[in-house]
């Protein structure tokens, strides 16, 4: 097959009818074609030879060149395809490196093998653009719902047809036990668009959280215009499912509006996603308020939030115990999910049982410590005192207030208390020494004897050991394994220790030893200050 002998009209014509089919530029067909005819005619003169065809854009015709670069003397390598400036002046009147000497050369007869090598490049060219097509098309659609049609299933992953492309539904993003047939119609979340070696993979969801907000969006026009906004989604797919919303206009409910008239709403909402039953809650800044939100339908007596630990503790009537859990931990497990907290459930039983042994633990070491009777003791640990340093160093005004203590009583009080933890820190000094603890690190501004005790016990024993250490080793902290929050025990934690104060001892452990200059941290600050307003102003400037 020659090209002159072809019709030369019909080289674009057929680049025009692919590009039509495969929703790609025709040019881009061309450039494959291109491409294909220099491989071919690089097999007839020669591998070594740089062979380029130009197809004319309007009558077909294709123009085959070699082209010959000029090259500096010990850099030339290719004969067939490079030549020296004094080569290039038989040719060229003023030639300079880097210019090219291009010669028309006949164009190539295809034999059969040629002619099936171009058109292998050919569609190799095609199948590229369409990927990148593809990919271009979806890559912006991350995060929304498509409608697709089922293709076939492999090994429980269903692949999706979804117009100009295809998509696959893995078995674990299915919601329970679905099962498609061919040509069924299916609504999906696009999860995540990737660029792979076999071309862009589309993934879909059904049991994501934001597959059920993207579905309330379609359902509510003011969660689609912005009046109401969703700002946490928990599920259990195709069981049950938490949804907090918010209002920004006072006239609207923004439960209300997520059920509709009658449920009409939220019902569509359900049949999507196979009679999943969802609880729709409103939404509060206050984390208890929200808890005790998020925990319907239980009732709740009483919440307690340490924050530090991302941790609450819920107290609720004994016969609600069962409701506020829910089958197999499904309502807690929601509510967790939902708040971003750990939550942990006690009866009102239980809790006054705690509260009791707490007020006996702390009446029995008044008791023991301060040689009082278990009544006066009873009497401290009702006014709130916890602890022997709460006794010791308290303004003398707050122990007159309990009944029959006066100013000699009360001095008496906090003589004992000192000369007992003087004692006990003497004891902790005394074992840390045995432990062979430095100077450096007694003398430290920040720790208390008992706490160099437990630094000692621990193997830090010395100012450069302590600044070693990181601010969670000493404070503690939690860390997620298999979805699971883990708690890990601190150094200092028994002393209520934070994770500010951790790390601001350990700073000026480094600053004093002369690990880091304070002019530098002073210049980080600053940094995250004006980084921080920056964030701000783009937000003001977004809102």
């Amino acid at each position: 097959m020659a090209i002159t002998s072809a019709n030369q009209l019909e080289l674009l014509q057929t680049a025009e009818a692919v590009a039509r089919e495969k929703m790609i530029d025709p040019g881009l067909v061309v450039e494959a074609m291109e491409e294909s005819l220099a491989r071919a005619a690089k097999s007839r003169y020669g591998a070594e030879m740089d062979i380029r065809v130009s197809i004319d854009r309007k009558t077909g015709k294709a123009t085959f060149t070699r082209v010959r670069t000029v090259v500096a003397d010990e850099e030339l390598e290719n004969y067939q395809a490079e030549l020296t400036v004094e080569q290039a002046k038989q040719y060229m009147a003023d030639p300079q490196i880097g210019d090219e000497l291009r010669d028309e050369v006949p164009p190539v007869e295809l034999g059969r093998i040629a002619a099936q090598s171009a058109k292998q490049v050919i569609l190799q060219k095609v199948r590229e653009a369409e990927r990148d097509r593809q990919y271009e098309e979806f890559k912006d659609r991350a995060g929304t719902i498509i409608n697709g049609l089922v293709k076939r299933e492999e090994y429980g992953n269903v692949i999706v047809d979804v117009g100009r492309g295809e998509a696959v539904l893995r078995r674990n993003e299915k919601i329970g036990r679905e099962s498609y047939r061919p040509n069924d119609r299916i609504r999906c979340y696009i999860k995540d668009v990737r660029r792979e070696v076999r071309g862009p993979q589309i993934f879909l969801s059904r049991t994501a959280p934001e597959f059920m907000a993207e579905l309330f969006k379609m359902e509510v026009p003011e969660i689609y215009d912005g009046i109401i906004e969703i700002k946490a989604v928990a599920r259990d797919p195709g069981s049950r499912a938490k949804i907090a919303v918010i209002s920004y206009d006072g006239s609207i409910d923004p439960v209300g509006a997520c059920v509709g008239m009658r449920g009409s709403r939220v019902q569509a909402v359900v049949n999507e996603l196979q009679g999943e039953k969802i609880d729709i809650i409103p939404w509060n800044e206050d984390a208890p308020t929200f808890l005790v939100n998020a925990l319907q339908p239980a009732e709740v007596s009483k919440v307690v939030l340490d924050e530090d630990a991302g941790k609450i503790e819920v107290v609720v009537p004994d016969e609600q115990l069962s409701l506020a859990i829910g089958r197999r931990g499904q309502n807690v497990r929601l509510a967790s999910q939902l708040t971003n907290l750990d939550i942990d459930i006690m009866t009102e039983a239980e809790e006054s049982a705690r509260r009791q042994a707490e007020f006996e633990e702390r009446t029995k070491l008044f008791m023991d410590t301060l040689d009082l009777d278990e009544f006066f003791a009873q009497l401290l640990v009702s006014e709130g005192f916890t602890n022997l340093e709460e006794v010791a160093y308290v303004e003398q005004d707050e122990l007159l207030v309990i009944d029959g203590v006066d100013e000699g009583t009360a001095e008496e009080l906090q003589a004992r208390a000192r000369d007992y933890l003087e004692e006990q820190n003497r004891k902790a000094l005394e074992r840390a020494r045995e432990l062979g603890v430095e100077d450096s690190l007694v003398e430290f501004d920040g720790l208390t004897p008992q706490m160099i005790q437990a630094l000692a016990e621990d193997g830090v024993k010395s100012l450069d050991d302590f600044a070693t250490c990181a601010d969670w080793e000493l404070a503690g902290g939690w860390t997620t394994v298999d979805g699971q929050r883990v708690k890990d025990d601190g150094i200092l934690e028994k002393f209520d220790v934070s994770l500010e104060e951790a790390q601001t001892l350990v700073m000026t452990a480094r600053i004093q030893l002369g690990w880091v200059d304070p002019a530098d941290l002073e210049t980080d600050e600053e940094e995250e200050a004006e980084l921080a307003e920056g964030e701000d102003t783009t937000t003001e400037d977004e809102a």
